[in-house]
């Protein structure tokens, strides 16, 4: 049985807690790994090591720090196959979309070899009889990272990278249903040649994620996950002082104008909708066609396209189109949704339940599903079922249709299908929602803008990536100086290198 402790101070060490979670095969049920949940006391211990080493890292120059990052990209795109070939055994997605996953969490890191740019302060010459005023962007010290399980390389690098380059320490707890990449992560890190000490990665439960919350040193949280564990995160980290950023829960619609073309609106569905078996928090699992006649061309293009998905594990080739979902208890959470819209009233158009796969019958393998005629007030509508399930709600206008996203509790995406330029730029000024596709089914920023939800989805004023987390991880110091003017000594001839 493989073993996955942490790793403290630029080494894989043992759990000595005593406590272990699973980790499972999530194709075939079996437990493929035991994973170590730290204490409080692990966690305390790693924070103060994180602390102590975090002091040279915040003194050296952010292009210093910018030149990790820079090596950290060449050697995650040496070691892309060998991290997806992981990613895939422990989450259950396919290989493509396990490359996909590193890939937008490798692009973040490109945006952080930009860190001497980004962490410039300003000046005002003169702004009083001989002073001059300056900011300056200085690190927070030691911040940290909860990570969910859907995206293990992808989110933890979104993190990590902006933090790093900041020059603060991090605290990254991921997911312990598939911890293995991060600490993989962890490893090229110090390759590349991040001191030791300024990324610990901690493996654990509840108890490791109220050690980071209540731990005086620890500056800032940054959270994605569901929506109750986001509010809680934000609650308590906020009430202890800290700088928070806390990503929920999602349920995307996308809207389908009558003159969209009906083709290129179902196969964005079907991708948006079924990729990764939906556990991804901008998928999309409503469509809101505008019409009945909309809807029934939706419809029927929908049906094949959903009926033809090859489901699969990551081992079966490229072309498998999604794989299992990461636990039994995700299964069964997926199907027990899918019984309550069938038992209030939703037709279920494409019925996944009696999926079997062969040769793979205890692993977690949910077939696709497809709804219509659902209403807001359904349990598949209000919920958010992180699964291969996609659901048609019918609007007769367009006023309805963005009615429906709008007055939903998540704000996390959104897109509209349509030809109509009108119709697509009011949507986009309109919608309360914090991240719009226009004729783009999953409308993730890259990396150079900000990802961040509204309403439910998001929790705190600073989004996640881009501008915004450099400002999340740096505080801004406002300097007033005089100084006798005139010339004290003499010129100098040589010019410096920056070391």
């Amino acid at each position: 049985m493989r073993e996955i402790g942490h790793w403290i101070d630029g080494k894989r060490v043992a759990g000595t807690s005593g406590r272990h979670a699973d980790v499972f095969n999530p194709a075939t049920g079996e437990v493929q790994a035991r994973v170590a949940l730290a204490s409080k006391d692990e966690m305390d211990a790693a924070v103060a090591a994180a602390a102590k080493a975090q002091m040279a890292w915040g003194a050296t120059n952010p292009q210093k720090r910018a030149r990790v990052m820079m090596a950290l990209v060449g050697l995650i795109n040496r070691d892309m196959d060998k991290l997806a070939e992981m990613l895939s055994s422990e989450h259950g997605k396919t290989f493509p979309d396990a490359k996909g996953d590193i890939q937008r969490g490798l692009e973040v890191i490109e945006f952080c070899i930009g860190a001497p740019h980004l962490l410039k302060g300003e000046f005002t010459d003169s702004a009083g009889p001989g002073i001059d005023m300056y900011s300056m962007r200085q690190p927070l010290g030691v911040v940290a990272g909860i990570t969910p399980f859907n995206f293990p390389a992808m989110i933890p690098l979104w993190k990590m990278g902006p933090a790093l380059a900041c020059g603060n320490a991090f605290i990254l707890k991921p997911s312990e249903r598939d911890p293995s990449v991060p600490i993989m992560l962890a490893e090229l890190c110090q390759e590349a040649g991040l001191p030791d000490g300024i990324l610990q990665v901690v493996n654990g439960d509840k108890e490791a994620v109220d050690a980071i919350l209540d731990n005086e040193t620890v500056q800032a949280v940054g959270f994605v996950g569901s929506t109750p564990i986001a509010q809680y995160i934000y609650s308590r980290a906020t009430a202890n002082g800290k700088r928070a950023q806390c990503f929920g829960g999602a349920k995307n619609h996308m809207i389908i104008m009558p003159d969209a073309d009906m083709d290129q609106a179902a196969d964005a569905l079907v991708g948006a909708g079924f990729g990764a078996a939906g556990e991804r928090c901008m998928a999309i699992s409503v469509a809101v066609p505008v019409g009945e006649q909309a809807a029934e061309a939706l419809r029927e293009r929908l049906v094949p396209k959903i009926e033809k998905l090859k489901v699969g594990p990551w081992t079966a080739g490229n072309d498998v189109d999604f794989g299992p979902v990461v636990t039994k208890a995700a299964k069964e959470n997926i199907l027990r949704l899918v019984e309550s819209g069938v038992e209030q009233g939703a037709e279920l158009v494409v019925d996944g339940r009696d999926f079997r796969m062969q040769g793979y019958e205890d692993g977690f393998f949910v077939g696709a599903h497809l709804f219509d005629r659902v209403t807001p007030e359904m349990d598949i509508y209000t919920q958010e079922i992180f699964g291969p399930v996609l659901s048609m709600v019918r609007a007769a206008s367009y006023e309805e249709a963005i009615g429906l996203a709008m007055d939903h509790e998540y704000g996390n995406g959104t897109a509209i299908y349509t030809r109509d330029g009108d119709a697509a730029r009011d949507f986009a000024s309109r919608i309360n929602i914090g991240m719009v596709g226009v004729n783009v089914p999953i409308p993730v920023p890259l990396a150079y803008h900000t990802f961040g939800g509204w309403k439910k989805s998001g929790f705190g004023d600073l989004n996640q990536h881009g501008p915004d987390a450099f400002r999340f991880y740096t505080r801004t110091k406002t300097v007033t100086a005089r100084w006798p003017s005139g010339i004290k000594e003499g010129g100098e001839f040589n010019f410096k290198a920056m070391d």
